[in-house]
């Protein structure tokens, strides 16, 4: 593997994999009874499902309420990535300023320190330890390379199973549905304005289709799922293993999977994450790194 393609894998993973497909990868769909179900409260997996209806500002409203909310958050998690059957697995330490600045770490299980990128809502930095380089940009220089509309919302927000403004866009149309087979809430949209780039020769646009999978129990996110059937672009994520420790209560497990040019699976396994203690965000590139130039496809 070349420097540049090494550098480039840790930095897809810590940024551009978790939304490889392009737009906002902030929503899901509902899917056959698996392990999601697990989060479903006994009483509903066994017995007949007795959901009332709700409207989408209902929804809207009990997601926002129940969301992962704080301040500042660290966390610490075991990762394991499989891209186009390449297997890698890392440790990862993240903190994060709430829509103002993030800190990933990554590191090789036996502690070797492999990479940081420090993301802000306008900037983008990556050292790569090991091959002795560094990135510098921004969202602009990144979706352009994608053809993608991510931000710093969109990051925050899939790491830890929140919705990044799902329902606070003026251009989404909701659409609530009660999922009675599969006992669960889904939230679905399709968004136009993020997508006139993709807009076809005859003016037809095509529509990238958005769904949120509700826990009825406390409204938490537990499936995410994007569409853009104009670049045959899927993103799915699961979030699983909802635990109470100390003020926390958050997905421990996630689980995402993306098909795009390259397939990839990301699942992290969160060892710790406390939050609203305040942390240094900060990243020094040494002198001597070379700069990485991304070329775009």
């Amino acid at each position: 593997m070349t420097k540049r393609k090494s550098a480039i894998n840790y930095f897809s993973f810590s940024i551009l994999l978790l939304c490889l497909f392009s737009t906002s990868c902030k929503h899901k769909r509902h899917q056959q009874r698996t392990q999601t179900a697990v989060i479903v409260a006994d009483t509903l997996q066994y017995s007949k499902c007795r959901l009332d209806f709700k409207s989408a500002r209902t929804l809207s409203r009990h997601v926002k309420e129940n969301e992962f909310s704080f301040v500042w958050v660290t966390a610490k998690a075991n990762v394991e990535t499989l891209i186009d059957g390449k297997e890698e697995s890392f440790d990862i330490r993240v903190n994060i300023r709430k829509d103002s600045a993030m800190l990933i770490t990554i590191q090789y299980l036996l502690g070797i320190q492999v990479a940081k990128i420090l993301i802000t809502k306008d900037s983008v930095k990556m050292v790569n330890y090991i091959q002795k380089n560094y990135f510098r940009g921004d969202f602009n220089y990144i979706n352009d390379v994608l053809n993608a509309d991510l931000d710093f919302n969109v990051l925050q927000a899939v790491l830890f199973g929140n919705s990044a403004e799902f329902y606070e866009d003026d251009d989404l149309k909701l659409k609530p549905v009660t999922d009675r087979q599969n006992c669960h809430y889904l939230l679905s949209t399709e968004r136009k304005r993020r997508l006139r780039k993709l807009q076809q020769s005859d003016n037809v646009l095509k529509k990238a289709l958005q769904i949120l999978t509700l826990n009825p129990d406390n409204y938490k996110i537990i499936k995410n799922e994007f569409s853009d059937p104009a670049t045959n672009r899927t993103f799915i994520a699961n979030y699983k293993n909802f635990t109470q420790k100390d003020s926390v209560y958050a997905p421990y497990h996630v689980d995402i999977d993306i098909v795009a040019e390259k397939k990839a699976n990301v699942k992290i396994d969160y060892v710790r994450i406390e939050k609203n203690t305040p942390q240094k965000l900060s990243l020094n590139i040494p002198p001597k790194y070379d700069s990485i130039q991304i070329q775009k496809k």
